[in-house]
């Protein structure tokens, strides 16, 4: 039997090894795949989306989210140095830019209304909480403060009635994610 994470107790629920030693696998693969091949389906966005089935005494939740943390930096470089090197780095750049001012005009909307609400009747992020984030994330952009991609990863926010679209706000995170990773 493969130990390639620790497991969880055996009454605890835990990321089922089947799936995670497939998806592995996968991202062997896909990680030395000659560049060009498009035979290749995982990539850092779909790293970033991964979802296993839980298991008692499966994989160790927090040690599987670690390693695919880690390699969703190696995949995103890789994909960076492959699109830099094909483009150019300056055209690259200006890309990483262009996806940077989309993302900030979103966040710059008014407090309360930068994203669709969630309707009276459907949870979704409470609004000041994910307008305080969202301050922080302007002031990364605009002006270079401390905000890391664990930062982005991690944030968490209430859940409220009248809140914003849980949807449409982690599509703007993963959008800041990807900005994040492609100018490292």
């Amino acid at each position: 039997m493969s130990q390639t994470f620790p497991r969880s107790r055996s009454n605890r629920p835990g990321y089922k090894v089947d799936e995670v030693e497939k998806f592995l696998a996968a991202a062997r693969i896909a990680y030395s795949a000659e560049p060009g091949d498009t035979g290749t389906v995982v990539t850092a966005e779909s790293i970033r989306h991964m979802a296993f089935g839980l298991e008692k005494g499966g994989y160790s939740t927090l040690a599987v989210d670690a390693a695919l943390e880690r390699l969703e930096e190696a995949f995103a470089a890789r994909e960076r140095d492959k699109a830099s090197s094909s483009l150019g780095e300056e055209a690259w750049f200006a890309g990483a830019r262009e996806r940077a001012r989309e993302v900030l005009a979103r966040l710059e909307r008014p407090a309360a209304h930068r994203f669709r609400g969630s309707g009276a009747f459907t949870l979704g992020y409470d609004k000041r909480d994910v307008d305080a984030f969202s301050e922080r994330l302007i002031s990364y952009f605009r002006e270079g403060s401390p905000v890391t991609v664990d930062d982005v990863r991690q944030v968490s926010f209430r859940s409220r009635t009248r809140g914003y679209s849980e949807a449409q706000v982690d599509l703007v995170l993963d959008a800041v994610i990807d900005v994040m990773l492609s100018v490292r």
